[in-house]
């Protein structure tokens, strides 16, 4: 009794020592491989007619009553869609940077063909995905542009990836979650970034990955981000016509305080370019997609690289989306895919009134505290 007194006079405050980054963003091989859970009412669409190379699935889901927030910047989707469509691209990625561009401009193109008005992209899509690799492939990232003019957009030759991810989100109208790339930093560090650019091809938030993916798990695998890397020191939220997006990347999800605090922020969709690998992706994958979304009442989107047997480094693949119910809605498997699935914002706010934890929490014990 005395210990339980004790806690309750001294509530356990969950600190984050790092700055709140969010943004208001003013602009508008196979299709058998990728699945889709078709429960609760929902109903499936297969673009078999399309002229895309990768795994396709759509997910459409009934439409309900809450309406998205945010600015329009020219979406496809005007100020308070109830619903949007987005794409998590698992694409091929190698040595050569040049093709890798030319692949992952190919999957936004695709992705809009699609229907998309959010695509995401897999971490590390410019290169390997390799400690010695990152500042190889490293290049500038500029901050987010407060004014669309030419010295805000990035160099083509100095940053071909932000380049292309500027042209990419802008011919195709899409918002653009850009997974991530090496970025060589002002103050000579190399950060794993995730470039996140508006409709207008203006970039809107970068998210350096905050938790550096230094692990050793016995007869599996040592990998150490930090001997090349440097932590990001902020969390990133972007505000768009739909609702609030959250932006980690990959081991950044293995922390659900950083998805907490996206929550806090509005977020209703988390996005999370990832490559996990052959020890981890089995174990906890889907796992962790599964939990961030119970914990937070949220949709969750990931995008892996596909599997390539020349890398060194062997990503799981396993792209996946997943709802607030914490149902799986679309996955699939290691090859080159692409993933399409309706986003009904309404469904958050369905589960978050059902089930509404945010309103049973105990701040007298504990609390989640951002500075």
């Amino acid at each position: 009794m005395f210990l339980a007194a004790a806690r309750r006079a001294s509530p356990i405050l969950l600190s984050l020592a790092v700055k709140t980054s969010t943004t208001a963003a003013f602009c508008s091989p196979r299709l058998a491989n990728a699945r889709t859970n078709t429960a609760a009412g929902a109903t499936r669409t297969a673009y078999a007619a399309c002229s895309i190379s990768r795994n396709i699935s759509l997910l459409s889901r009934p439409l309900s009553s809450m309406s998205a927030s945010g600015a329009s910047e020219g979406a496809t989707a005007g100020a308070g869609s109830r619903r949007f469509v987005v794409a998590a691209c698992q694409i091929l990625c190698g040595s050569d940077k040049l093709a890798n561009i030319a692949t992952a401009e190919s999957a936004v193109r695709d992705a809009a063909a699609a229907g998309a008005q959010v695509v995401v992209l897999p971490e590390c899509w410019n290169g390997p995905y390799d400690t010695a690799s990152f500042p190889v492939y490293a290049e500038p990232v500029p901050d987010p542009q407060g004014d669309e003019t030419a010295a805000d957009m990035p160099s083509a030759e100095q940053s071909p990836s932000a380049a292309m991810l500027c042209r990419a989100a802008a011919e195709n109208k899409v918002w653009l979650v850009g997974g991530s790339v090496p970025e060589a930093g002002k103050d000579g560090g190399v950060y794993n970034t995730c470039i996140v650019v508006g409709p207008s091809g203006r970039i809107v938030a970068k998210h350096r990955k905050v938790h550096l993916f230094d692990i050793d798990v016995p007869g599996g695998i040592t990998f150490k981000e930090s001997d090349t890397l440097s932590p990001g020191d902020s969390i990133t939220t972007v505000e768009t016509p739909f609702g609030t997006i959250g932006v980690g990347i990959c081991y950044d999800m293995r922390f659900p305080e950083l998805s907490m605090a996206m929550r806090a922020a509005g977020s209703v969709l988390l996005c999370f370019p990832g490559a996990f690998n052959m020890t981890t992706g089995p174990a906890h994958w889907e796992l962790l997609q599964r939990a961030r979304a119970l914990d937070n009442q949220c949709f969750v989107v990931t995008a892996s690289p596909a599997r390539n047997p020349d890398s060194k480094y062997q990503a799981w693949g396993h792209s996946s989306i997943v709802d607030p119910w914490g149902t799986v809605v679309a996955t699939t498997e290691h090859e080159e895919a692409m993933l399409v699935a309706e986003v009904d914002v309404g469904r958050v706010a369905e589960v978050r009134t059902s089930i509404p934890v945010s309103l049973q929490k105990r701040p007298d014990l504990y609390r989640l505290e951002l500075p």
